[in-house]
């Protein structure tokens, strides 16, 4: 069955958005106040990376993603690489919890009483 074109593009833009806000609270954390608009050139990154190696397993694409963000964070921001290591474990960090928090909420309405 083929999937529709309007549902894998709303899935990258939610991945995009998703990695955006994730990347903006990473940023603020380290730098202090930074612009918005900055986190959500860097969540395409790794969103793409995503759709785009999703086939090839879960290390491949944790590997080429946080790599690919750390070049994305660090030229986007005009970070040292140090500045840009710390922003991007701390992206990581954050999308990791978020991410497996909203996976549990999910799973955990899904076992709700219809």
């Amino acid at each position: 069955m083929a999937v529709p074109v309007v549902a894998l593009v709303g899935t990258f833009l939610l991945a995009v958005l998703f990695y955006g806000v994730t990347a903006h609270i990473a940023a603020r954390y380290v730098l202090g106040d930074v612009p918005i608009v900055r986190a959500f050139a860097v969540g395409i990154v790794p969103a793409a990376i995503s759709f785009a190696l999703q086939a090839y397993g879960p290390a491949v694409v944790i590997l080429l993603s946080a790599t690919a963000d750390f070049f994305a964070i660090r030229g986007i921001y005009r970070l040292k690489y140090r500045t840009a290591g710390l922003v991007a474990l701390a992206h990581y960090t954050v999308s990791a919890l978020l991410g497996i928090t909203i996976f549990n909420l999910v799973r955990l309405l899904g076992t709700a009483p219809t």
